[in-house]
């Protein structure tokens, strides 16, 4: 086969058939499969009434979990030409020259990787979802987020940073790895959401059984390994409580910012002021308190606060007193068995059931967040000295 380069013979149905693979994307990378050099070559074959075109995909990996959808987008995208009778999509697999050629064009360098998000001219909105005890629905507030800022238009990023209880995999409807090229990952997408978590990388039911420094070079190459692309935010669901995480987060994203989830019960609310409070002394910004599981609407309409009242409002006026800056409610999310159902289905609930009350309340705060300015911490403000 004739590899596709411009010293290949001019045929018009060619150069149709070149344009159409210039509008086939890769699922994973969201850019042209020309660009990223995939397409081997393309073959016309001469039959009755028309031509056979041939076309040779090389993948990125040979057990790629995408190729199925590649060999469609493509004979989709070529099939409808003039004069073509049939489509062949012969699938090969970039060689170790290619795949290299590959990593340093997405990353725009062949220098060790970094992470992108700690870097000055980051316009990515970094935001760490904190809790300080387990149970007050802190991954299911962060899927939530996630999918409501992807559907609104949003390019999202997730990192299950809660090693030891990753849930968001199941949450998001997430079951495959990501994709390995070389030492660099392309996360797997759900929803218009792209996800990375330990639980793409143990067995199902296994432990993870690790201490502060592997949690932090876990932590690390989640977000310097893997290829984001351009987010516009990028979540972290961080465990529990203010451990190596926390504090790895504040190290390796200084501008990151951190939203507090608790719920009505003074016991939870007083164990979530202190995952706030770390911020003082990792100098984040604490944006505002979700309180999850306000209260279960009755049939008549009125409110049964299970888990008693006041526990965000409590929580935020004392962030406030204690960092001395505002720290808002951002929303209060009622119980509803719809939130739950949702996330064991693997879609959220602002997806399945959008008008329902926690469906409504959740993408209003992930409005109020996204539309918030990117925190200027490290960031180059192109001031200069002036002498007197």
């Amino acid at each position: 086969m004739p590899p596709l380069d411009d010293s290949s013979p001019s045929d018009p149905l060619l150069d149709a058939v070149r344009t159409a693979l210039a509008g086939v994307q890769d699922p994973e990378i969201h850019r042209p499969v020309t660009e990223l050099g995939m397409i081997r070559s393309v073959d016309l074959e001469p039959r009755d009434g028309g031509t056979f075109v041939v076309v040779g995909l090389d993948l990125t990996t040979p057990g790629c979990p995408l190729k199925d959808t590649l060999t469609r987008d493509v004979t989709a995208a070529v099939a409808p030409l003039d004069g073509v009778v049939g489509v062949r999509v012969d699938l090969g697999v970039m060689t170790a020259e290619q795949r290299s050629a590959l990593r340093t064009m997405l990353r725009g360098t062949d220098a060790e990787p970094q992470i992108p998000f700690a870097q000055p001219g980051s316009l990515t909105k970094v935001i760490a979802v904190a809790s300080g005890k387990g149970g007050v629905g802190k991954s299911s507030v962060t899927a939530n987020l996630a999918v409501a800022m992807a559907a609104d238009g949003l390019r999202v990023g997730v990192v299950d940073a809660d090693i030891y209880g990753f849930s968001i995999p199941r949450m998001l409807g997430v079951d495959r790895p990501p994709t390995k090229v070389d030492d660099m990952l392309l996360p797997p997408e759900a929803h218009g959401v792209k996800v990375v978590s330990i639980g793409m990388f143990v067995p199902v039911g296994q432990p993870v059984v690790w201490r502060g420094p592997m949690l932090h070079r876990a932590l690390q190459q989640f977000l310097a390994d893997v290829f984001w692309g351009d987010l516009d935010v990028l979540l972290l669901d961080l465990p529990p409580g203010t451990g190596d995480i926390a504090i790895s987060v504040a190290q390796l994203l200084p501008g990151s910012e951190i939203v507090v989830v608790t719920t009505p019960q003074v016991a939870a609310a007083e164990v979530a002021e202190r995952a706030g409070s770390v911020a003082v002394q990792t100098r984040q910004r604490v944006v505002g308190v979700v309180e999850n599981m306000a209260w279960l609407e009755q049939p008549d309409g009125s409110r049964l606060e299970l888990f008693g009242a006041g526990g965000g409002e409590r929580v935020a006026a004392n962030l406030t007193r204690l960092i001395g800056s505002d720290v808002p409610v951002l929303g209060q999310v009622p119980i509803d068995v719809r939130l739950r159902e949702a996330g064991d289905g693997g879609t959220p609930v602002v997806l399945t059931a959008p008008d329902s009350p926690g469906a409504v309340a959740l993408r209003d705060v992930a409005r109020g967040l996204a539309g918030r300015p990117r925190n200027l911490a490290g960031r180059p403000l192109g001031l200069s000295p002036v002498g007197r």
